[in-house]
Formats: C-alpha cells, structure tokens, sequence
C-alpha cells in the first residue's frame, strides 16, 4: 500500500470520533507537504497527497469552527450573567 492509500484511509471527520486529535492532522498535512516538495513523488501521488491535505485541512477548519461557537456561546453565557 502506497502512503497516498494509507492517507486516504486516515481521513475521518473530525466530530465523527473521539479519537481525531487536530494536532496530529495538522502533522499529516505537515508530511505531505514534505512528501510533495521533496519531488520524489510521481505526479498522480502528488494530486492525491495534496487532496489528501485539503481533506485534512477542511477537517481542522470544521474543528476551529465549531471550537469558536463553543467560545462564542461560553462569552456570551458569561455576559448575560454579568447583566444580572
């Protein structure tokens, strides 16, 4: 199995389960990087790899927005409470 495969295998949606960890798809991302700038890789890997990222890096911004209307509503609770 090619690592493109075993990329492609890894990609999960980050609120599908517990054990989906941002910084270590952000490390994913980081070796496929390097995986494609190291230009050892054939140019069908390299469409796949760099799909492969934005997949994960579409996870991270889904995980970041949800984490921000988690903050947002925590900032807005305490501003309520504070009115009273």
């Amino acid at each position: 199995m090619n690592q493109s495969s075993n990329a492609k295998s890894e990609r999960m949606s980050p609120l599908s389960t517990d054990s989906w960890n941002y910084e270590q798809t952000v490390a994913k991302v980081e070796r496929i990087l390097t995986r494609i700038e190291s230009g050892e890789l054939e140019l069908a890997d390299v469409f796949e790899e760099f799909s492969a990222a934005v997949d994960y890096l579409r996870q991270c911004e889904s995980f970041l927005a949800e984490r921000q209307k988690q903050v947002d509503l925590l900032i807005e609770t305490l501003t309520d409470e504070a009115e009273f």
